[in-house]
């Protein structure tokens, strides 16, 4: 499950970009989810919502939003990214490979907030 925040500003509640900030910061290095995938663990939104939310943490937040992509790997988000092929670089540096910015392998490198929810995680 996700942690709840230590404190808040103005709300008791997290909000829903928080909840997907943290959500995010649970894929581990080297593994990929998708939109839809965080979308659907939260029972928020869509997957365009957790689009616009990452888009948002991209100046400067400790969110890996690189870790995120389309539901057919494809890095759709690139051109958020300053430059465009950090998102890329970032990928490839934690060791997945790209070609014609999909990933390689993705059903291999998926990772499912799921396992969340499982004892053993």
């Amino acid at each position: 499950m996700i942690d709840e925040p230590q404190s808040y500003t103005l709300m008791s509640e997290p909000s829903y970009y928080e909840l997907v900030y943290q959500l995010a910061r649970h894929i581990p290095p080297g593994r990929v989810t998708t939109y839809g995938a965080m979308a659907d663990y939260l029972c928020l939104g869509s997957a365009r919502m957790v689009g616009w939310a990452l888009h948002q943490s991209l100046m400067g937040d400790d969110v890996p939003a690189h870790r995120v992509v389309n539901r057919l790997g494809e890095l759709s988000g690139r051109v958020h990214f300053r430059p465009p092929g950090l998102m890329q670089e970032r990928l490839e540096q934690e060791g997945i490979a790209i070609k014609d910015h999909r990933v390689v392998d993705f059903e291999a490198h998926f990772w499912s907030p799921k396992v969340l929810d499982e004892e053993d995680y």
